[in-house]
């Protein structure tokens, strides 16, 4: 198992070198000055060359990209031109927030997703296939930007039974922070529920088809024996990768969500960090995002090893 763990990091640490390269140099490429906010509104050519000497912006590119690297190895990945805050202590403090929401979408797509896409598979062509897929598809095709919309219009506005925006710190107050993740987590949690369902189903059709799974069947195992026991079991890696796949896509890309309910999290700092051209928060962002990516893959791939017995006997 070590040495599969240690040729799975091998791949891994490439990888976050070349998205490094990626982030930084397409940062350059980005139209705009962002210490011409900086300056004030005289922008006074000492005061630009001034913060040029501060932030080292004089020096080479690739100098530049060695001296954000080797700090970023160390855990400092800049200051906020905007804040002034060191972009370690903006993300520490937004990172928990857009995790505990991934956490809780994920928990409803699974919840909703795996079971549906189970039943499906068992019960093709059959009535509750069609509607499990039909639902699969609404789910895919309406916007999350919409469904959260709408439910703050009933759930919140006409029936008042959550809070129609904000954020609570578990800390705080446990249950209304989860109260307030509610709406939203569910918003991302159906469309992920979706896909995880569509993914299930072609998976649990592939071995339901197999030859030991007609076996179990002729050794009179019950149907739930050979339907979760044998059949899911084997159906998992796929659903293993894109489940990991999914969380990380969570922490990346609820961007919208997050504007919408006003939580506080990555999405929300990102846009803010993009609009204000706060360019070292928006490179600490999408490396911290791209190495949880990797993170995630890496937790799949030791999954498969513990589920796949093939790959523990190799």
């Amino acid at each position: 198992m070590f040495s599969f763990f240690l040729r799975r990091v091998a791949i891994a640490l490439p990888t976050i070198l070349l998205i490094s390269v990626f982030v930084f140099a397409l940062q350059k490429l980005l139209p705009g000055d962002p210490l011409l906010v900086l300056a004030g509104e005289e922008r006074d050519p000492e005061v630009l060359e001034f913060l040029r000497e501060k932030y080292r912006l004089n020096d080479p590119i690739p100098v530049q990209y060695l001296t954000w690297v080797g700090n970023a190895l160390q855990g400092d990945l800049g200051t906020s031109f905007r804040t002034n805050q060191p972009v370690t202590e903006l993300i520490a403090q937004k990172l928990p927030v857009t995790i505990q929401l991934a956490v809780m979408s994920l928990i409803f797509a699974v919840v909703i997703g795996i079971p549906a896409g189970i039943l499906s598979a068992y019960r093709k062509g059959t009535v509750t296939d069609y509607v499990a897929n039909v639902v699969a598809l609404s789910g895919l095709s309406i916007p999350n930007f919409w469904l959260g919309i709408m439910l703050i219009l009933l759930v919140s506005v006409k029936w008042q039974l959550l809070p129609a925006s904000g954020y609570v710190p578990p800390g705080e107050d446990l249950w209304q922070s989860i109260r307030t993740m509610l709406m939203p987590a569910f918003v991302l949690g159906t469309a992920l529920a979706a896909t995880l369902m569509r993914h299930t189903r072609s998976a649990m059709l592939g071995v339901l088809t197999s030859d030991y799974v007609r076996t179990a069947r002729a050794k009179g195992l019950s149907e739930r024996k050979v339907v979760l026991k044998h059949a899911f079991r084997n159906a998992l890696t796929p659903i293993v990768t894109l489940t990991a796949l999914l969380f990380g896509e969570l922490i990346a890309g609820a961007v919208l969500t997050e504007q919408i309910f006003t939580i506080p999290g990555f999405g929300k700092l990102v846009v803010d960090a993009v609009f204000n051209r706060d360019y070292a928060v928006v490179q600490g962002i999408v490396l911290v995002t791209a190495v949880g990516f990797i993170f995630m893959n890496l937790l799949a791939d030791m999954a498969y090893f513990l589920l796949n017995p093939r790959l523990r006997n190799a």
